[in-house]
């Protein structure tokens, strides 16, 4: 999460698709394309989704033609699921075996959330460490601002204790702040006033980075690299999390012993 409407938070990978002004996009799909790989696009962000989702492909296995890959992954499928809802079925194999049924419930919290989301913003803010730390005081594997886990929190794993440092806790929190940015977005969205191809999902998730005030000053995402970079990025993530993009091995996520090292709390 960011500092801005003081609903903040860093994110260790915030820069990870930083730029999101899609300059040079139009000749890397071209090379990418003559590579054998095809990008489907359907909704007014696919200007932006269009190099994330060719990277997609291209790292997940090279081109076999318009519609698969060698590595078994389907073009039409990544683009399907990188512009989705997220409510598809979560592969319990690519998030930490003793999270995945929080996170399902998580996504059972309201019907503009799913389980999909939950994971990929967990892995957007803190790449699922439980210790993480930010620079303005939030804690946790959801980098929820201490003012929202304060207003959202609850004792998930009913161990007398409600901490941002809880994962559950962290988790369940994560979810009903969502769940209320939805509700706060949806007039937006249903009275016409976001441009076209914006959903209450897409303002959410801008409204969970860079504030719920100034989503709703824009009438839609800011027009800025981190508002529309963090909508991007989480989005991204979400073929992974369905198991279109192969499932993580459990050594690649952080023990809950780990500390943050500097870098990743800055």
């Amino acid at each position: 999460m960011s500092e801005s409407d003081g609903d903040g938070g860093g994110s260790p990978k915030a820069a990870l698709y930083g730029g999101a002004g899609c300059t040079g996009c139009m000749a890397f799909l071209a090379a990418m394309a003559g590579g054998g790989v095809f990008v489907f696009i359907y909704g007014g962000l696919g200007v932006l989704f269009a190099p994330i989702i060719a990277i997609i492909l291209f790292f997940g296995g090279g081109g076999g033609g318009p519609d698969s890959h060698s590595g078994g992954i389907s073009s039409e499928e990544v683009s399907e699921s990188v512009q989705g809802d997220g409510k598809g079925e979560l592969n319990s194999e690519t998030v930490p075996a003793d999270l995945a049924e929080t996170i399902e419930d998580a996504g059972d919290v309201c019907d503009a959330i799913g389980p999909v989301v939950i994971a990929a913003q967990i892995e957007k803010e803190s790449s699922f460490n439980k210790d993480m730390k930010g620079p303005n005081g939030e804690e946790g594997i959801s980098q929820l601002p201490p003012d929202k886990f304060e207003e959202f929190g609850e004792d998930k794993d009913d161990n007398d204790e409600t901490k941002a440092t809880d994962a559950e806790d962290s988790i369940m929190a994560q979810a009903k702040y969502m769940c209320s940015l939805a509700d706060e977005v949806k007039p937006i969205v249903d009275s016409g006033q976001a441009p076209d191809g914006q959903g209450v999902l897409d303002l959410a998730l801008a409204a969970y980075e860079v504030g719920l005030d100034t989503v709703k000053a824009a009438k839609g995402i800011p027009d800025t690299p981190e508002a529309q970079g963090y909508v991007v990025g989480v989005r991204s993530l979400f073929p992974r999390f369905e198991g279109i993009g192969g499932a993580v091995a459990p050594s690649e996520f952080p023990s809950a012993s780990m500390s943050p090292s500097p870098d990743e709390s800055g």
